[in-house]
């Protein structure tokens, strides 16, 4: 009996321990939620006006030709950049995105295409190594808080590949976007051949029925475009740190709560373990005395 309580204190202090763990991480990734959330909206700005910008390029200048525009004949690779973390602890937010992945991967070799990965984050570099697949770049260390710096050097890496005539011929995304603290979606988006969407113009996104170019068209969506594409794959990284943050504190919040809730199971077990040694032990001494108390009274 005396083994079991021994046990059940070394379970209880052990959970104990896992539980403060795991409310640490709560709270740090609830303190981090709101930063990343801050430079998620202070990019987005950005994004719709150079968004808006090459789309008003490309609607006033249709006779423009350039290679990041126009879909390749007979395509044979697409590269598909993955966005994950390089920390665990976020619940199913890598699993999410390395799923989607995958299915993205089946519908373009369905096309035919052969699919290259680009990847982020160190678990979507271990996943893809594990299974010995080839990547044609991977990034780690900047999950949790991206710079610009990290996105220009991914896009340009992207881009170059686009360019090469053996390289891939079309880039599509997989990341989490943000919703809120308790939603974060997997999305797929294609970033190059360039598409521009036809939607319904308000007063703060029309585009001037006329541009005037200087030097060209042509240059000016010649430097606008990886800009472009580099916006594309920042706001994408801000939006799966966002997430990534908001999976580890929910994934940590339920971790912590299971912890409670199996102390609590443990305590009551080990005090109903307590009582029945007590019990054993009355009895013990109670039987030991009527046993002297019978001797006793044999003697006389």
């Amino acid at each position: 009996m005396g083994a079991q309580l021994r046990l059940l204190r070394r379970r209880i202090s052990s959970v104990k321990s896992t539980a403060k763990i795991t409310r640490a991480q709560e709270l740090i990734a609830s303190s981090r939620i709101v930063k990343a959330q801050q430079r998620m909206q202070a990019a987005l700005p950005y994004e719709r006006e150079i968004t808006r910008a090459v789309t008003g390029v490309v609607s006033n200048a249709a006779s423009v030709d350039h290679p990041l525009t126009v879909a390749k004949e007979n395509p044979t690779k697409a590269g598909v950049l993955i966005v994950t973390s390089d920390s665990g602890f976020c619940g199913g937010f890598n699993a999410n995105a390395l799923r989607e992945a995958e299915a993205l991967r089946g519908l373009l070799e369905s096309r035919g295409l052969t699919v290259i990965p680009f990847v982020t984050g160190r678990k979507g570099v271990t996943w893809h190594s594990f299974r010995g697949r080839d990547m044609g770049g991977q990034w780690v260390g900047f999950s949790r808080s991206p710079a610009y710096a990290d996105a220009k050097e991914i896009a340009q890496t992207l881009i170059d590949s686009f360019k090469d005539e053996n390289g891939i011929d079309e880039i599509h995304i997989v990341s989490t976007e943000f919703v809120s603290m308790l939603t974060q979606n997997v999305v797929v988006k294609r970033v190059l051949p360039l598409e521009v969407e036809e939607t319904e113009a308000t007063e703060a996104t029309a585009i001037p029925p006329y541009f005037e170019f200087e030097p060209t068209a042509a240059d000016v969506l010649e430097s606008l475009l990886p800009r472009y594409v580099e916006s594309r794959i920042f706001t994408a990284l801000l939006q799966s740190a966002a997430s990534e943050e908001a999976a580890r504190r929910r994934a940590m919040k339920s971790a912590t709560d299971n912890a409670n809730e199996l102390m609590r199971v443990l305590t009551q077990e080990m005090n109903q373990a307590r009582q029945a040694e007590i019990t054993q032990e009355i009895s013990e001494i109670v039987g030991g005395a009527n046993a002297l108390a019978d001797a006793a009274a044999g003697k006389e």
